[in-house]
Protein backbone atom coordinates (compact mmCIF):
# COMPACT_ATOMS: atom_id res chain seq x y z
CA UNK A 1 0.00 0.00 0.00
CA UNK A 2 1.31 3.34 -1.00
CA UNK A 3 1.90 6.09 1.54
CA UNK A 4 -0.79 8.46 -0.31
CA UNK A 5 -3.25 5.20 -0.02
CA UNK A 6 -2.33 5.01 3.52
CA UNK A 7 -2.35 8.48 4.55
CA UNK A 8 -6.40 8.66 2.76
CA UNK A 9 -7.34 5.39 5.12
CA UNK A 10 -6.40 6.96 7.79
CA UNK A 11 -7.66 10.47 7.30
CA UNK A 12 -10.36 9.81 5.16
CA UNK A 13 -9.34 12.88 3.13
CA UNK A 14 -8.57 12.32 -0.66
CA UNK A 15 -4.84 12.38 -1.56
CA UNK A 16 -3.04 15.51 -3.10
CA UNK A 17 -1.81 16.19 -6.03
CA UNK A 18 0.98 18.08 -5.04
CA UNK A 19 4.08 18.75 -7.52
CA UNK A 20 6.87 19.98 -4.54
CA UNK A 21 10.83 20.63 -4.70
CA UNK A 22 11.67 17.79 -3.64
CA UNK A 23 10.20 15.98 -6.89
CA UNK A 24 11.81 18.34 -9.16
CA UNK A 25 15.44 17.78 -10.86
CA UNK A 26 17.73 20.69 -10.26
CA UNK A 27 20.88 19.34 -10.09
CA UNK A 28 22.93 19.65 -12.98
CA UNK A 29 25.08 16.78 -12.10
CA UNK A 30 22.36 14.81 -11.90
CA UNK A 31 20.36 16.07 -15.21
CA UNK A 32 23.81 15.01 -17.03
CA UNK A 33 23.32 11.38 -15.62
CA UNK A 34 20.18 10.81 -16.52
CA UNK A 35 20.96 11.87 -20.15
CA UNK A 36 24.22 10.39 -20.12
CA UNK A 37 23.25 6.96 -18.88
CA UNK A 38 19.85 6.60 -18.34
CA UNK A 39 17.10 4.58 -21.34
CA UNK A 40 14.77 6.75 -23.28
CA UNK A 41 11.60 5.74 -25.72
CA UNK A 42 9.22 8.15 -27.86
CA UNK A 43 5.36 8.56 -27.23
CA UNK A 44 4.97 11.48 -29.60
CA UNK A 45 4.63 14.24 -28.41
CA UNK A 46 6.48 13.00 -25.70
CA UNK A 47 10.25 11.77 -25.34
CA UNK A 48 10.88 10.09 -22.24
CA UNK A 49 14.18 9.76 -20.95
CA UNK A 50 14.55 7.45 -17.16
CA UNK A 51 17.74 6.28 -14.95
CA UNK A 52 17.19 4.08 -11.95
CA UNK A 53 20.27 4.05 -9.37
CA UNK A 54 21.00 0.26 -9.31
CA UNK A 55 20.59 -1.65 -6.02
CA UNK A 56 18.38 1.29 -4.86
CA UNK A 57 14.68 2.43 -3.92
CA UNK A 58 14.24 6.11 -4.69
CA UNK A 59 12.68 8.17 -1.74
CA UNK A 60 10.83 9.76 -4.92
CA UNK A 61 11.25 10.26 -8.43
CA UNK A 62 12.52 13.35 -9.51
CA UNK A 63 11.32 15.23 -12.51
CA UNK A 64 12.82 17.43 -15.28
CA UNK A 65 10.78 18.64 -18.09
CA UNK A 66 11.84 20.31 -20.84
CA UNK A 67 10.20 21.76 -24.54
CA UNK A 68 12.79 22.72 -27.37
CA UNK A 69 13.75 26.58 -28.28
CA UNK A 70 14.25 25.27 -31.64
CA UNK A 71 10.47 24.63 -32.44
CA UNK A 72 9.12 27.16 -30.03
CA UNK A 73 10.83 30.18 -30.55
CA UNK A 74 8.54 32.36 -27.99
CA UNK A 75 8.81 31.55 -23.91
CA UNK A 76 4.70 31.80 -24.05
CA UNK A 77 4.15 28.77 -26.39
CA UNK A 78 7.12 26.68 -24.13
CA UNK A 79 5.97 27.91 -20.74
CA UNK A 80 2.35 26.96 -21.80
CA UNK A 81 3.22 23.44 -22.92
CA UNK A 82 5.77 22.87 -19.84
CA UNK A 83 2.58 23.82 -17.24
CA UNK A 84 0.52 21.48 -19.36
CA UNK A 85 3.17 19.00 -18.98
CA UNK A 86 3.58 19.41 -15.28
CA UNK A 87 0.08 19.31 -14.52
CA UNK A 88 -0.60 16.06 -16.29
CA UNK A 89 2.90 14.87 -14.60
CA UNK A 90 0.98 15.88 -11.68
CA UNK A 91 -2.70 14.26 -12.03
CA UNK A 92 -0.70 10.92 -13.02
CA UNK A 93 2.62 10.81 -10.78
CA UNK A 94 0.24 8.31 -8.79
CA UNK A 95 0.97 5.36 -11.04
CA UNK A 96 4.75 6.03 -9.91
CA UNK A 97 3.65 5.89 -6.38
CA UNK A 98 1.75 2.41 -6.65
CA UNK A 99 4.68 0.71 -7.23
CA UNK A 100 8.44 2.73 -5.76
CA UNK A 101 10.56 -0.50 -6.42
CA UNK A 102 9.94 -0.40 -9.94
CA UNK A 103 9.79 3.80 -10.33
CA UNK A 104 12.76 5.19 -11.93
CA UNK A 105 14.87 7.33 -9.78
CA UNK A 106 15.11 10.58 -12.40
CA UNK A 107 13.37 11.05 -15.37
CA UNK A 108 12.75 13.97 -17.57
CA UNK A 109 9.89 14.71 -19.90
CA UNK A 110 11.21 16.59 -23.37
CA UNK A 111 8.12 17.76 -25.59
CA UNK A 112 9.59 16.54 -29.57
CA UNK A 113 6.60 17.85 -31.05
CA UNK A 114 6.62 20.20 -33.60
CA UNK A 115 2.92 21.76 -33.10
CA UNK A 116 1.53 22.78 -29.66
CA UNK A 117 -1.27 19.68 -28.59
CA UNK A 118 -4.58 19.91 -26.39
CA UNK A 119 -3.78 18.80 -22.91
CA UNK A 120 -6.49 15.80 -23.20
CA UNK A 121 -3.49 14.63 -25.87
CA UNK A 122 -0.08 15.18 -23.76
CA UNK A 123 -2.16 13.60 -20.22
CA UNK A 124 -2.93 10.43 -22.19
CA UNK A 125 1.07 9.86 -24.13
CA UNK A 126 1.80 11.01 -20.42
CA UNK A 127 0.19 7.89 -18.34
CA UNK A 128 1.04 5.42 -21.05
CA UNK A 129 4.49 6.83 -20.73
CA UNK A 130 4.34 6.41 -17.09
CA UNK A 131 2.69 3.21 -17.33
CA UNK A 132 5.82 2.20 -19.44
CA UNK A 133 8.55 3.12 -17.16
CA UNK A 134 7.22 0.94 -14.60
CA UNK A 135 7.45 -1.73 -16.76
CA UNK A 136 10.89 -1.50 -18.45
Amino acid sequence: MTTEAANEQQTGQPTRHTFSKEERLCSKRLITLLFSKGSSFNLYPLRFVYYSEPGTTPATTQVVISVSKRHFKRAVDRNRLKRQIREAYRLNKHILLADPAKAPSLLGILYIGKEKKSFQSIQKKLNSGLERCLNT
